[in-house]
């Protein structure tokens, strides 16, 4: 018998085993049940007729139907909120941002080999991921059950970048703008971009990716936005016109060379468990840009970023957060309003035109 208090859960995949080791997974939480699984769309389309779950997670790539057009008729016919389950190949990372586009909430990945260890190994990653999204908005074989992994401590920018000012040796008057998200924020992240002119000030973006995407998502973006958009580089020149994604193994941190900025690369530990972290990249901007920077937070889970928002504006930064009703989750943003860090919150659409209207007052 279903509880009604738990989150229902229903698991797409053409895999016993991946059926198998989600489910068990998700059921050591208290707070979810996955109430049934499904190996192709047309029976999980039965499925979810019959037992009406919260959130599905779904296979990307499945015999019968492939997961993109069934998510797409799902998000037409019964929306709800979506977790892919992706592999980390190139085609994997594509199809995945795909779905993002299509209204699935978020992605877990898997890689090539070794599925049942590591899926086990992000247990509880994936659990945090279905729970977002349960409370999120919609845009319209093992034998024995999988223990928890031991909770990683939560570090803080303090283990990438000391805190305190850095000393600036020659004046600018360059601006630069910060961007940081996580669960929604690669479809945010292009409705920001694809408002901005060519003309912009330079841009560096932190968005909790894995490895494999990252090169993609830049891709993507730099298709659908009339600055130019790439993976950032260590010791790459930030210039306007430019937007430059922290790959997704490392943190993106922004320096001072004489009166330009510079791309870092740092390959520190997690912070906030996440590699990139959006703090360290707002912190390496309060220390190195100032006043002179715009930050911007915008839809993820968890709260990174909220502080490293609170040490920009503190520097004299103009700072921005997407509000609540627009957000897939208002966790990041929602944490940095609670720190009372935040000169706006904004709906996604007007995000945009606050920036440069920010960035050309200070130029007047």
């Amino acid at each position: 018998m279903m509880n009604k208090n738990k989150i229902k859960v229903l698991v797409v995949d053409d895999s016993a085993l991946i059926r198998q080791l989600l489910t068990e997974i998700l059921n050591t939480d208290r707070e979810i049940e996955v109430v049934g699984t499904a190996q192709d769309p047309y029976r999980a389309r039965d499925k979810i007729k019959e037992l009406n779950p919260d959130v599905l997670t779904l296979d990307v790539e499945m015999p019968r139907m492939d997961g993109l057009t069934f998510l797409r008729n799902l998000m037409r016919l019964h929306p709800m909120p979506v977790v892919m389950i992706s592999s980390l190949t190139e085609r994997g990372a594509d199809i995945t941002l795909q779905a993002l586009e299509l209204g699935a909430v978020d992605f877990v990945s898997k890689p090539k080999i070794d599925v049942a260890h590591s899926l086990a190994e992000y247990s509880e990653d994936i659990i945090a991921k279905v729970k977002a999204a349960a409370r999120a908005r919609i845009r319209t074989g093992l034998e024995t059950p999988v223990a928890l992994k031991e909770v990683a401590p939560k570090l803080s920018a303090d283990a990438v970048l000391g805190a305190g000012p850095r000393s600036r040796p020659f004046k600018t008057t360059d601006k630069i703008i910060a961007i940081g998200a996580s669960t929604g924020g690669t479809e945010a992240i292009k409705e920001v971009l694809m408002r901005l002119p060519a003309d912009t000030p330079g841009i560096v973006i932190s968005q909790h990716i894995p490895e494999a995407f990252s090169a993609p998502f830049a891709a993507r973006m730099n298709n659908a936005s009339a600055m130019t958009v790439c993976e950032a580089a260590d010791g790459q020149q930030i210039l306007p016109g430019h937007v430059y994604i922290a790959p997704g193994s490392h943190h993106l941190l922004v320096e001072r060379s004489g009166a330009r900025y510079i791309c870092r690369l740092n390959d520190g530990p997690p912070v906030n468990r996440h590699r990139p972290a959006v703090d360290v990249m707002f912190r390496s901007v309060a220390q190195n840009a100032a006043g002179n920077a715009v930050g911007v937070l915008l839809t993820g889970m968890g709260d990174d970023g909220a502080r490293g928002l609170k040490e920009m504006h503190e520097a004299g930064a103009a700072t921005i957060a997407q509000d609540e009703k627009t957000s897939i989750v208002w966790g990041m943003p929602g944490e940095a309003v609670r720190l009372g860090c935040v000169d706006a919150v904004l709906p996604l659409d007007k995000i945009a035109s606050r920036i440069l209207s920010l960035v050309r007052e200070s130029a007047a």
